[in-house]
């Protein structure tokens, strides 16, 4: 049972680290529990450790509680010989009959999320915190919202200046052209457009996950600006990750956001803001400094959009 009883000193261990207790102490009460019937204590634990898939009821599962004690995950354990999205039917049972709405998937090495009312699962490089887990729980997506937003030419350059066309040069033939370039507004190409009323199509029939493929010089981040817009207008995001891998890139990314879209949303690059990211809603980062943060103690992260 080595390969088990290893998984489950992984798993306790990751649990621990992000702030989760099995047992009271001074940071505060057990926030940890076992399946329903099992009474936790250290010698269970310690049982359970050697030996965690030889109970009466099968895998063992985690229940994580909240501040105030009701369950908010379930995380199913599986042994390293297994990959953790076999258990993703029995855990999911289980998230019900619990009332979640959070899935934990690990065999120790590899890890899964899962918003039991948001798609698939995915890969994670640590076990979110209670802290985090309260925040997901409180975000209530509007997918509804996101496919009937309007996104028109205009949709990027009404954040830049929003009376653009009460300005005396909009209207003059003459000047119209300058007074665009003066402002650097930017406006959305059509088939710019179209791409994210594509994104919006797959939204209305239930799809989480898009990917778009453009060639250089296309408006990338012009494009990724309007989907950052849409996600946060109609509140089906509150911060964007947006990952480069490349300094030159990094640097390219926030001048851009913040050139469309600072009037609205704030736009930091993560390494230089590793204290207070948390106050923008777009955080532009390397691949490489999110790895570099991860070995030294990271926090959970889901990446939203890539570049």
């Amino acid at each position: 049972m080595q390969k088990e009883a290893q998984a489950r000193i992984l798993i306790n261990d990751l649990l621990r680290r992000c702030g989760w207790r099995f047992f009271d102490d001074e940071s505060g009460t057990a926030n940890i529990a076992l399946e329903a019937h099992v009474k936790l204590k250290k010698k269970t634990l310690e049982d359970l450790g050697d030996d965690f898939e030889e109970t009466a009821n099968g895998y063992v599962d985690y229940l994580l509680l909240d501040e105030r004690g009701f369950p908010i995950a379930v995380l199913e354990a599986k042994s390293e010989k297994f990959d953790p999205l076999v258990g993703k039917e029995q855990a999911r049972k289980y998230a019900h009959s619990q009332n979640v709405r959070f899935v934990i998937l690990s065999n120790g090495n590899l890890h899964y999320f899962w918003d039991l009312e948001q798609g698939n699962p995915v890969l994670i490089t640590e076990f979110p915190t209670p802290e985090s887990l309260g925040y997901f729980q409180a975000f209530k997506p509007n997918p509804d919202a996101l496919v009937v937003e309007k996104v028109e030419t205009d949709y990027v350059a009404v954040t830049q200046n929003p009376n653009y066309r009460n300005d005396p040069r909009w209207n003059d033939v003459g000047q119209h052209d300058d007074f665009i370039k003066d402002a650097e507004l930017k406006f959305l190409r059509p088939y710019q457009i179209r791409a994210v009323a594509a994104l919006q199509d797959a939204v209305r029939k239930g799809q989480t996950r898009f990917l778009f493929e453009m060639a250089t010089g296309t408006g990338k981040t012009l494009t990724a600006a309007a989907v950052i817009k849409l996600y946060m207008r109609t509140a089906n995001a509150k911060r964007v990750l947006f990952l480069v891998d490349r300094l030159k890139l990094e640097n390219q990314a926030i001048k851009r956001f913040v050139q469309f879209l600072k009037n609205d949303f704030t736009t930091v690059i993560y390494k230089e803001n590793r204290d207070d990211w948390h106050k923008a809603e777009i955080v532009v980062s390397t691949v490489q400094s999110l790895q570099f943060n991860n070995k030294t103690g990271g926090s959970f992260r889901r990446p939203i959009l890539t570049s």
